[in-house]
């Protein structure tokens, strides 16, 4: 029988994380992703499956005990807003160096600096583009929905265990905060020390058994084997690319003008897109669910049988490079955008559509 509840997006990544069988989160509260800590220490998930749940003195302290976790092959995990994830971003550089998987929630605000509380979508460069330093990559989905939130939690740990890389849920104020209705899933045992063994070889967990004990690293003082790890990750991230790209796509086998938009905006589009479809406009959307690896051959397909395309985000025009250089310039590209927490309505991204295509009004005629 389906366990059916209703919840924050924020709550859903708790109750999520416990059923995953996840066996540590280390985090530090920030609004608006402090209900995560939260829930967390209200389930207290130690009495019941062993998870570790510490709030940490910083988000400093928090993506280093996520490092040493991750190190240990343990299903590790933490959660921070945008100000706090820029904290962690040397960790998360360290993770994808040392090859270590590890989850990791932002739940976007305003910004830049301090900011404002309210949702943005303003990290997508931050989260798609490596954020800390040296050449890496980390997996990117935006959920759209609570029920996403939750389903996310056991797909991007799946998939960070898969390729031994981060991945990271990059939500935004609105899908963090607001309550759906939502089918959590079973829970899953945690693994035993032995399973971990087997299925994370290359885990620092002392000799358990073995002749050599495994030391886990980022640093490599030789130049030419430094290469050698990059050409290694590079290759690991053509792996990703070729084969987990996700988007949904909405209308558009027979769409005259593309919109592309992710997480909440997607759903404001949504109506938009049908409300226009009520008046004749045929108007499609692509949304991205993995923001890397980009839908790239995706776009460019459902573009080439479209008049131009319009991005929109809640930010100032991040993910519109992407779309333009996935689309080559064979279609014109446009950006719509709100900033500081003002998210806008259906009829503002009609408008915006309407102003960069003026003869969408005569489309349908």
């Amino acid at each position: 029988m389906e366990e059916v509840r209703l919840m924050k997006g924020n709550e859903a990544i708790a109750h999520a994380a416990i059923r995953y069988g996840c066996d540590g989160y280390f985090g530090y509260p920030i609004t608006p992703q402090s209900e995560v800590l939260e829930t967390l220490s209200e389930l207290r998930p130690w009495e019941s499956t062993g998870m570790v749940v510490l709030q940490a003195e910083s988000e400093v302290a928090a993506i280093n005990m996520v490092y040493g976790g991750a190190a240990t092959g343990k299903a590790v995990m933490t959660s921070s807003s945008s100000p706090g994830v820029s904290l962690k971003q040397e960790g998360i550089s360290y993770l994808a160096a040392s090859e270590l998987p590890a989850l990791i929630l932002n739940v976007m605000r305003g910004g830049p600096g301090l900011g404002t509380i309210q949702p943005s979508q303003a990290d997508y460069f931050q989260a798609t583009k490596g954020g800390g330093h040296g050449d890496y990559h980390m997996i990117v989905l935006a959920p759209a929905t609570v029920q996403e939130m939750t389903d996310f939690v056991a797909l991007g740990f799946d998939l960070s265990f898969k390729y031994r890389t981060p991945a990271m849920i990059l939500a935004d104020g609105v899908v963090g905060q607001m309550m759906e209705k939502v089918v959590l899933p079973p829970f899953r045992p945690r693994r035993s020390e032995e399973e971990i063994r087997r299925q994370c070889p290359w885990a620092a967990c002392g000799k358990m058994g073995r002749d050599h004990r495994n030391v886990v690293t980022s640093l490599e003082l030789d130049s030419a084997k430094m290469e050698k790890n990059n050409e290694r990750f590079q290759a690991t991230y053509r792996a990703i690319e070729a084969a987990e790209v996700r988007y949904q796509e909405y209308f558009t086998e027979d769409a005259d003008y593309l919109i592309v938009a992710f997480g909440s905006i997607a759903r404001i589009c949504l109506k938009a897109i049908e409300d226009a479809r009520e008046a004749g406009l045929k108007i499609g959307m692509l949304r991205p669910i993995t923001l890397w690896p980009f839908p790239s051959e995706a776009i460019a397909k459902a573009a080439a049988r479209t008049h131009g395309i319009l991005t929109v985000e809640l930010n100032a025009g991040q993910m519109v490079e992407d779309v333009r250089l996935a689309v080559g310039g064979s279609k014109p590209v446009y950006h719509f955008g709100r900033m500081g927490g003002i998210v806008p309505n259906p009829n503002e991204v009609l408008a915006a559509l309407k102003s960069h295509f003026p003869e969408i009004e005569s489309s349908n005629k």
